[in-house]
């Protein structure tokens, strides 16, 4: 592995594949992608996702590393707009490339525009959000649950339930057929599942957008199921040559992402350690 100046502070792969990946980054930052969900890896998982706002210090740290590399791009299920107000990002010094990939990828907003670029809406969703409020009273399932408006989807939460796991496992199958009439798919997270179109995943969001800009090395941060399928991306542009480096915003609900992941940090500050680590190593 090439010497790491910082080492003491800067946290290291436990795989060799995922060192590798380091290795690449660190030689040629300017063919890097640093790609990054939202909630749970640059903001806290808070229990009402309006509330939800990214780490004090999560914008400074991707505007010290965003010039020194190919990329920098948030990946996540929000709704792109609601991401870059979220996150504090529009206007950061440091951030005017910045690019956020909403809904999965289905929507794109670049800094250098201000501007969000998307399809139309599935006619599914607008069916499903008519349809949801009595679908669960209908089974019963209104005790601790509410629903997320999501612009092009739609998501059903269960953190404020009395039991939060035994909620969601309840609602998995009947929310799968309601999403499978209306022509859609159910996404897991934690403690929420959400209905949406089908065809798009951050595995797909990640993979084009890793071709569009060229890159030669990638690093993912997640922390949910709905990462998963961007570890696998990664996974798939390892085989085909490209270094990669895994990292898991770690935390007790989800340990898919721990098992498959080159590096567990201790959440959004662990994430934000690991950019400024990075960052110093890059000057």
């Amino acid at each position: 592995m090439a010497s790491h100046p910082d080492s003491a502070s800067m946290p290291n792969p436990v795989t060799p594949a995922g060192r590798d990946g380091l290795d690449a980054i660190i030689a040629r930052p300017e063919r890097a992608v640093l790609a990054f969900d939202f909630d749970g890896t640059l903001a806290p998982i808070v229990p009402d996702p309006e509330q939800a706002r990214a780490h004090p210090d999560a914008a400074a740290a991707l505007a010290a590393l965003a010039p020194r590399v190919a990329s920098v791009a948030v990946v996540t299920g929000r709704p792109a707009s609601v991401a870059v107000r979220y996150g504090g990002f529009a206007g950061v010094p440091g951030l005017e490339h910045l690019v956020v990939l909403g809904h999965y990828g289905a929507e794109r907003w670049d800094a250098v525009t201000g501007t969000v670029r998307a399809p139309a809406a599935h006619p599914g969703v607008a069916a499903v959000r008519a349809e949801l409020p009595g679908f669960l009273d209908g089974i019963g399932a209104w005790q601790g649950t509410w629903i997320e408006e999501k612009g092009r989807a739609v998501a059903v939460h269960t953190r404020r339930a009395q039991d939060p796991q035994a909620a969601f496992e309840a609602l998995r199958e009947p929310l799968t057929r309601l999403a499978q009439k209306h022509g859609l798919i159910v996404e897991p997270g934690r403690m929420v599942l959400e209905l949406r179109p089908a065809g798009m995943d951050k595995g797909v969001a990640l993979s084009e957008y890793v071709r569009d800009v060229g890159a030669e090395s990638v690093m993912y941060c997640g922390d949910d199921l709905g990462d998963l399928p961007a570890f696998a991306a990664v996974d798939k542009l390892r085989s085909d040559g490209v270094p990669g480096l895994l990292v898991c915003s770690g935390s007790n609900e989800v340990t898919e992402l721990a098992d498959r992941s080159d590096l567990v940090v201790d959440g959004p500050e662990g994430v934000v350690h690991l950019l400024t680590s990075l960052a110093a190593q890059l000057n």
